[in-house]
Order: C-alpha cells, then structure tokens, then sequence
C-alpha cells in the first residue's frame, strides 16, 4: 500500500492545520520578505502566492499596495481576511490552489512566494513559470524557503528533498532576470510555532 502524505491532499492538510485561534506562522510577515522593504514598490499590485493565514499580504497592504492573494485552505483564507479587517486594509483573497488561480500575464508589480515548498520538482517549474510571465516589466519576485540541509535541522519544511531550494537551481530558474539578493544562509527563525529555531535558508529577489 502507498503510504499518504501531507500532499495528497492539501487542502484537508492545511484546513486542519489552520484550525485554532493562533496564527500558525504569527501574525507578522516573513522575515526575509520584511527585510527587503527598501527593494519594493511602494505602489502597484502584488500578489501573495500561498499565502496561508495572510501576514504577508497584509503587510504588503498596509504598505500601501494593492494586494490580490490566494490559498488552498479555506480556513486559511478565512483567517486572512480576519487579520486584514483587524489591520484595516483591504486585500482580495480567492481560495484556490496553484493550478486553479488565475494567473495573467505582467499583472504585478511584485509576485512573493514565502515557503510554497508542498511543490515537488515538475509542480515547481510550472509553478515558477507562471510567477515570472505574472510579473510585469521591471517587477520583482521575492521567494525565501528552506534548502537541502533543513533536512538536518527539522525545524520546518515538508522534510522531502526534492521539495528544497539551492542556489545554483534558483540561478537557472530566474537566468536573464537581475538578481537583486540571492543566498543560502542558515538563521534563527522566529515566526510562529512551525517555524522555529535553526534553519537552513534560501532567499531571492529577483528583477524582471
């Protein structure tokens, strides 16, 4: 019998993770995200692509942008727009999974993708292909998940290392794109109760 994974079924998994009053992740945005404040438009369109219990989206709609954001979960979404009513912005949130949004060609000024590493290596490139015709001439992609050596430290990541990000694959993904920031780095994160302690990091901030 094939064993099932947290993958099989995504939104049952994260349905039943978002489950509770606390923010799974915290309420505030990703680190690496936060921290390239002075790289982002400070108007435009953005989209959050998986965006869970939406402390990103809402922080990029409190900086002024107008924000469009999607998620698998249900009660996810739910609890986004929850935290966004909190926060007094407005973000428009659509339930959906990777394959089933919309996606339009140079829509956005700014494309962020914060941990959707459940995509498996065929998932991942039809997924980044989508993100960059998504982006418009001079917008920015800013992408942070976990690399191979995660799998040591077992502080967050879908734990598959197929699903983990190196540099040298990043550099093929976004070749011809100018690469603002890209590195491997290991950190203590801090966001929630999923995403704690020593971890082992990718980030990028790629230019159309």
């Amino acid at each position: 019998m094939t064993q099932r994974t947290a993958f099989d079924d995504a939104a049952a998994t994260w349905n039943q993770r978002f489950q509770g009053e606390d923010y799974l992740f915290g309420r505030e945005p990703n680190e690496y995200l936060a921290a390239q404040a002075p790289l982002l438009p400070s108007r435009g369109r953005a989209l959050c692509v998986a965006d869970g219990e939406g402390r990103n989206s809402v922080w990029l709609a409190r900086r002024g942008l107008e924000v469009e954001a999607f998620d698998v979960s249900e009660v996810g979404v739910g609890k986004a727009r929850r935290l966004a009513a909190e926060a007094g912005v407005r973000v428009d949130y659509t339930v959906a999974d990777c394959d089933g949004w919309p996606w339009r060609a140079a829509a956005y000024d700014l494309v962020a993708a914060i941990f959707i590493q459940f995509a498996d290596p065929v998932q991942r490139a039809r997924l980044f292909a989508q993100m960059r015709e998504a982006v418009a001439p001079g917008g920015l992609i800013v992408l942070q998940g976990y690399t191979p050596q995660q799998l040591q430290y077992r502080t967050g990541g879908p734990g598959v290392l197929s699903h983990l990000y190196t540099e040298e694959g990043l550099r093929a993904e976004f070749e011809g794109w100018e690469l603002l920031d890209l590195r491997c780095y290991d950190a203590e994160l801090n966001e929630g109760g999923r995403h704690r302690g020593l971890s082992a990091l990718a980030g990028l901030v790629a230019r159309k």
